[in-house]
């Protein structure tokens, strides 16, 4: 069975150990298998899940023919552009309950927002644009009211205004919502339009993840020289939350084989995928990559990128076949109903500086996770923004700076950048509203030429 390694030279010919961004991008793609369970959840429950099947809608939205406006409704046929039109109002609609009775033509209804229109009818005057003459507002002894006439001017409206179809929304049979989308607060108000309860979708995916590194700091321990707090915990657990997976803090494991082997293993027995950070640059006490390849396989690569080069992509295998690993396919990965990998872990081994981890992980991790989930979401569409500076940039290697994009006089986009753009500054993440994304080919930028951006919001 094909390694990693082979597999990674085969989809684009590259050397591994040099991938660009969209290689890595393209090899995650064929690496990861979607889980295959689903549930059924309450739709107070499904906010942010993904759907597991076709959402086929068992009712027409509107159920019925129904005025947009409170307004007075009759048959549009009786419009004409050239004089206005005076119609007596023979009776009231009200929203929720139907209207008995016949309009002839010379005649119009009452009607409110969202009342039945009943046949005959299919235009509305909303109540505002008419005209009730002094002469034609006379009630006769007697009367209720619902005899007076309105006159709507001429060439105000045309037949069919301001009426919502039946089934313009939806027609009863046809697909509402499709497998692989996200439940969004709009997706479950369509939900509730239909009637819909409870809603099928996929498990949720389970991601392991821990720091390395015995100059790593958990929150509590008091300082100590050469020691650092560690925030990419923090911020690897705000992404996968914001995502939408079941989360697993294994907290900072020190630089001893042991304790690695110990943590691999048990985050490969809880979970679809693992996320560390750092252990994996050219340091002597980097043991994250051989305790990889020991448990499993890795595709241990320097992307052209900056910044987040080093970066391991591999599989760990699960407990019961850790005395002997072995090479393993994508295509094993099938037919499993507890887990997207029944013999093995994916497993992503990010830089250890906090910038780097948030960049691959946007540029490579998230997507891999939500093609995991069983989400059919495409990437945001990066947007073009005027550089408000000069940037410097060597082709032969994708960058990501972080920029802050605002709005020029012209109504454009116009970005710059945060300042420092070193990989430990993650203060410039917290100031920075979106990443200037330099691509592949791309070299130095002058002030005014286009750039695209990735756009925060609702990512991180």
């Amino acid at each position: 069975m094909k390694s990693l390694d082979s597999i990674a030279q085969a989809l684009q010919g590259y050397d591994p150990k040099a991938l660009s961004a969209d290689t890595v991008r393209e090899f995650l793609s064929h690496l990861v298998m979607p889980v295959t369970r689903h549930e059924t959840v309450s739709i107070f429950q499904a906010l942010g899940r993904v759907l597991s099947h076709d959402v086929i809608s068992p009712i027409s939205v509107p159920p019925h023919d129904n005025s947009a406006m409170d307004g007075y409704a009759f048959d549009g046929a009786q419009l004409s552009p050239q004089a206005p039109l005076s119609l007596k109002v023979v009776g009231t609609a009200l929203a929720g309950k139907a209207w008995s009775g016949v309009v002839a033509p010379g005649e119009c209804l009452k009607i409110m927002t969202g009342a039945v229109l009943p046949e005959g009818l299919d235009t509305v005057v909303p109540q505002e644009f008419v005209t009730r003459p002094t002469e034609a507002a006379r009630l006769a002894p007697g009367a209720s009211g619902d005899n007076e006439l309105v006159v709507i001017p001429a060439a105000l409206l045309q037949a069919g205004d301001n009426r919502r179809c039946l089934g313009e929304d939806l027609m009863a049979g046809q697909p509402a919502l499709h497998k692989g989308e996200h439940l969004t607060p709009a997706a479950l108000g369509l939900l509730a339009s239909l009637g819909i309860e409870k809603i099928q979708v996929w498990r949720k995916l389970r991601v392991a993840y821990f720091s390395t590194g015995d100059e790593i700091l958990s929150l509590g321990e008091p300082p100590r020289e050469g020691a650092v707090y560690d925030s990419n915990r923090y911020t690897v657990w705000g992404l996968l939350t914001r995502l939408g997976c079941e989360v697993i803090d294994m907290g900072v494991v020190r630089d001893e084989p042991a304790l690695l082997e110990a943590a691999f293993l048990s985050a490969a027995e809880q979970a679809d995928a693992i996320i560390t950070s750092g252990g994996v640059s050219v340091g002597e006490a980097d043991y994250t990559k051989a305790m990889m390849k020991k448990l499993g396989d890795v595709a241990f690569w320097k992307i052209a990128m900056r910044p987040g080069r080093p970066m391991a992509v591999g599989r760990i295998l699960k407990a019961k076949l850790a005395s002997s690993p072995r090479e393993i396919s994508a295509n094993s990965y099938q037919n499993n109903s507890n887990s997207a990998s029944p013999e093995a872990a994916i497993l992503f081994g990010l830089p250890g500086n906090p910038v780097a981890v948030m960049v691959t992980f946007l540029a490579f991790v998230r997507p891999a996770l939500l093609q995991m989930m069983g989400s059919t979401a495409t990437p945001a569409p990066l947007l073009k923004a005027h550089s408000l500076e000069p940037l410097r940039k060597k082709p032969g290697r994708t960058e990501y700076q972080r920029g802050t994009v605002s709005t020029a006089p012209d109504g454009s986009l116009q970005v710059k950048t945060t300042g420092n753009q070193g990989s430990g500054v993650l203060s410039s993440m917290v100031q920075a509203n979106g990443l200037i994304v330099l691509h592949h080919h791309q070299g130095n930028v002058a002030p005014g030429d286009e750039v695209d951006v990735m756009m925060f919001d609702g990512v991180i």
